[in-house]
Formats: C-alpha cells, structure tokens, sequence
C-alpha cells in the first residue's frame, strides 16, 4: 500500500509525499514489468484461437472494412467496450492497493473477498492443464532434432493403414477416414489416446510426458522463486522471442505454393455473418481470454509498480500489442492452410476442422514436415510455443504467490522459496492425470469447465462490485492519485454499465446454446459434463460461502453486519489521498 506523511493539526495541510511500502518487492525497471504483462496476454491462444475463430467463421473481415488489416468489427467492438477496461481496471486496482487478488477485497468491499479465494483456485486448475499443454511442446521440441521429421511420412509403427501421406503426390485421394502422418503422430505417439477407452478409463501415465512436465515445471520455480526480480529478467527472452519466431514463420508461410488462398480466406468477407449471435459471443470470449482480466494476473504484477506509473498508458500499450499479434498470427496460420490445401487439392476451409490446440500440434507440423528446412523450422516453431507458454504459467501462478503471500504475510514473508516449490509440486500432481493416455480428455475438461463461465462469473463480480460497492467516484479518485487527473466518461461509463453487461452476454449466451463436448471422435459422456459443472463450481461456491462466513461472525444486527461488511477497511497507514482530498507530489 502507498503510505504518506499525515497532515499537520496547524497551518496549512502540506501535501502528502505517496512513497513505495519498502518491504513489498519491485520491478527492476519498467519494462520488466510491460513485457511480464505482454508475455501473459499474449499466449498459446493467440497463435490458435484467434486464427481457428477466424477459420470457423469464414475468415477475418467478413466482420469489417475490406481494406488489408482491419480488425473485426465485432472483436474490435468488445475489445474497446469490454475487454480493455477491464484491463485497465485490474491494473489500476493492483496499482493503487498493491496486493494480490484475496487480500485487496478488504480495501474495496469485504464482502467480496471470496473472489479472491475462487481465483486462485481457477488458476490452480489452469496451471493442471496448461503446462501439459507446453509439456506436448517440449515433446515435440526433441523429436524435431532428426534429419527427418518423425511426422513426415506414414512409415511409423505408430502409423495405420489409414495414414494418408499426399505431400508431393498427385494420385492420392483424401477421404474422411484418411488420417495425415502428423495427426496419427499426435494422437498415436504423443497422446497414445487410441489406447484409452475415454475418460472412464484413461490408462496409466505416460513416464515421456511427466519427464517433460517436471523439466517444465523446473524452469517454472527458479523463474519464480526469488520474486519479479528473477522472473522480470526471464520475460526479457519469453516475451520477444516468440515475435522473432512469428516474423521469420510470416516471411517462410508467404513463400508457400498457395499461400495466397490462405490469405483470401482469412481476408474475405462474409457479411451475412454478423447476423449470427455466435459470431459475437466468439468475438467476446477471444478478447476477454486473450487479455486475461480476472485471473488476479494483473492484479497481482501492476502491485509492484510505483504508485505513480501511468497504468492507463500501459492499458493500452499492452492490449494494442495483444490484439496485433492475434492479427499476425492469423496470416502464419492461413499462410500455411493455403498451403496444405494446394497440396491436398481441396478446399482451405476443409484443411483443419478440430478447434483447439490441435491447430499447433497437427496442421501446422504438417506443413513444416513438408518444407525445405523442415528441421530448422519445427525447432524455432516449438521454441516460441514453450516461450508463449512459459509467459503465462509465469503470471498465472505469480498471481496465486502474491495472493497468498499478501494475504498471509507473517506466516510466509521470509518463506516464498518454500511456498513457490510447494506450490509448483501442488501443480505437479495435480496435473498428473492429464499425462495419462487419456490425458487430453482431463484437459478438454478442464479447460472447457475449469475456467470456461467460471472466470467470467468471477470477473462480472468483481466489475459490479468494483464499480457499484467500492464506487464509481471512489475509483476514480484513486486513478487520480495515481496519474494526476481522473478517467474520462468512457471509462466510467464502461466501468459502470457497459463491461458488466459485456461479461453477462457472454454468460447468458454460453449457458444457453451449450455445444456439445467432443475431442477428435470422442464425445463426452453425460456423467463427465455433470464431473465438469462440479469443478466449475468448486471455484465459484466460495463467494457465496465467504459471503455468508462474513455476515455471521461480523457482530452487530443485519443492517450493521451490512455495513461492515460493504464498506473499505482502512487501517491509518493505508489511508489514500482521495480520503483527504489531497493530491500526491507529481
């Protein structure tokens, strides 16, 4: 928290001087912290679900302007009206409060504190599935050091007869039980799934995989152990080597025999589209996840910034950053689906149909399998994958070390190295089951139910009782401590209406046209949808439950509990300027 000289009783009130808490750590410098935030945002999502989006869809601007490089009208609409002030609104939380996501309720409405409590957990359940995500990377990393590729060609004991090897080949047909060497490779080798049943029976772990989960996972704590200190100067290589990496992928995929229909594609309007509800509620989750508000990530990095950082600036710098390499990926995607579509003799959008992960696991090793340098691309492609991956565990679990280390500060102040291993062995285990053979299932759960509607509830919580509880006003005022004059109406209006409204949107329409759970050819089972919805609201349950918690040990009647319970604890060193009217030195 900033602390300041208390007022004179006599004369003229002298200006308080804001200082940093000199306990709390801080950002070597000010880019540490900008690329510790652009490595967050700016993950594995980016690079596959944008462009798959877009690929669903039609392609990009049959949301827009047709000029080259316009953005999506519905994207760009819930970035400015949604995504952004949100954004903003956690970094200038996290800022102002400098605390992490469990004890900053007591400075804005106690009540509400079980949010803290529910995203950890959601972050606990992110960090189960996630880094095994970068785990398959790292398996892939490996085996791209060979001449040959092993997903070249269909001569593998891995492969079956319905392996279907067309690079080069004119006189193959593709069918739809043709499978290409790179996805029996994937779901035949790295997986193993054929030799699951399903979730019912996922089989044992496979020992490749939870070797390359612990090398992960060591990387993981001596990039954390010491605090934004050390993970500050690792970001340095995380965050700016995967744009190194896109750059060089652009300039090989726009080299491609039938590149250009990929571009096409991923450029051709389809305006009938915009009369689809499903257009926008994509549009909507892809800019809320890309940015990432709610998951205490932000909230927990912009707590080591001086008080006076201009927050708003890194606002924006950030989520333009965020948004454009969404928009880059997707012509290193499309690049290559034309591509593979030239080469299969079909159409760009019949190329890949599985949404997710698969995009960076199976279509594109396809295409690099096949190129000239073929090795040296697979390389620096896995490379910038573990890297956007590595950027994200980084902040997620920074955001659950913060959170509790500020929440329990004289049990575990002179104990982070402690607390970090027993936080990354919490996230090792937990994340066995995801590296069984059937381990890719655990993680289409997880994903799909352990964060999914559960982190958008969190932050529509956290939006209403930021701007409603603690106040618009209120919040205002502590901008303006900060950076020296106050958010303009847009912001407030946002704040207010419009990004709570953005967030229940999003919640309404998933909950109404729930699609069905299915992964490759494997459709969940009803008792499996029931298991997600259970790990769904093991997260969301304790705000309600701290809710109730407060209301009965607080003494005092119904109306006084209330009261307390909704209004700011602030203890004499944590009072801010805007209590006094005052503002800080600039």
């Amino acid at each position: 928290m900033p602390h300041q000289e208390q007022p004179v009783a006599r004369g003229p009130v002298p200006v308080p001087v804001i200082i940093q808490t000199d306990s709390r750590d801080k950002w070597s410098k000010k880019i540490d912290f900008l690329l510790s935030v652009i490595g967050f945002a700016v993950d594995l999502g980016n690079v596959w679900r944008f462009p798959y989006i877009c690929y669903q869809n039609g392609g990009v601007t049959q949301f827009c302007c047709v000029s080259t490089g316009a953005f999506l009208i519905p994207y760009v609409l819930m970035a400015v009206f949604g995504g952004v002030p949100l954004f903003y609104m956690e970094l200038a939380l996290g800022q102002f409060h400098r605390t992490g996501a469990i004890s900053i309720w007591k400075h804005i409405c106690p009540i509400f504190k079980g949010i803290g409590f529910a995203i950890c957990i959601i972050a606990l359940y992110v960090s189960f599935y996630y880094n095994t995500i970068i785990a398959w990377a790292l398996f892939y990393f490996y085996s791209s050091f060979s001449s040959t590729l092993p997903w070249t060609n269909c001569e593998n004991t891995w492969n079956t007869e319905n392996c279907t090897d067309y690079f080069g080949k004119n006189n193959v047909t593709w069918t739809n039980y043709s499978r290409s060497p790179a996805e029996e490779f994937y779901t035949r080798n790295v997986l193993e799934l054929h030799e699951s049943a399903g979730l019912g029976n996922v089989g044992i772990i496979r020992w490749q995989l939870m070797l390359c989960l612990f090398l992960i996972f060591t990387i993981v704590y001596f990039s954390l152990w010491k605090g934004v200190k050390t993970s500050g100067k690792v970001v340095w290589v995380t965050a700016t080597l995967p744009y190194v990496v896109l750059f060089i992928l652009l300039i090989r995929g726009a080299t491609l025999p039938g590149a250009w229909r990929g571009v096409v594609f991923y450029l051709q309007p389809k305006w009938e589209k915009l009369k689809e509800t499903s257009v926008w509620v994509d549009a909507a989750a892809q800019i809320f996840f890309s940015l990432g508000p709610g998951f205490g990530v932000l909230l927990a990095l912009s707590s080591y910034n001086p008080f006076n950082n201009n927050c708003y600036r890194d606002a924006i710098v950030t989520s333009l950053v965020n948004c454009l390499t969404s928009f880059l990926s997707g012509f290193v995607i499309f690049t290559v689906l034309g591509y593979m579509a030239e080469q299969r003799h079909v159409n760009v959008e019949d190329v890949a149909k599985n949404k997710g992960p698969s995009l960076l696991f199976i279509t594109y090793p396809e295409a690099i399998a096949n190129m000239m340098g073929s090795t040296f691309f697979a390389i620096i492609f896995f490379v910038m994958m573990i890297t956007l991956g590595l950027d994200s565990t980084f902040g997620g679990l920074e955001a659950i070390i913060t959170a509790v280390m500020d929440e329990y500060p004289d049990f575990l102040s002179h104990r982070r190295e402690l607390f970090v291993l027993g936080l990354v062995v919490v996230c090792f285990l937990g994340s066995l089951s995801t590296l069984t053979k059937g381990g890719a299932y655990v993680v289409k759960l997880l994903e799909e139910f352990g964060v999914g509607s559960s982190i958008i509830a969190v932050v529509f919580l956290e939006a209403t009782a930021v701007s409603w509880f603690y106040g618009i006003n209120r919040f205002s005022n502590d901008i303006k401590a900060m950076l020296g004059y106050t958010p303009g109406l847009f912001w407030k209006v946002c704040w207010v209406a419009i990004s709570p409204a953005f967030l229940a949107y999003i919640i309404i329409s998933s909950l109404l046209n729930p699609s069905p759970l299915t992964l490759f050819d494997y459709t969940f089972p009803d008792w499996s949808i029931t298991v997600g919805y259970i790990i769904g609201m093991s997260s969301f349950m304790w705000i309600p439950i701290y809710m109730v918690y407060k209301l009965v040990w607080t003494p005092g009647s119904l109306k006084q509990r209330l009261a307390v319970c909704l209004r700011p604890e602030r203890t004499l060193p944590d009072i801010h300027t805007d209590t006094l009217g005052l503002t800080p030195v600039p």
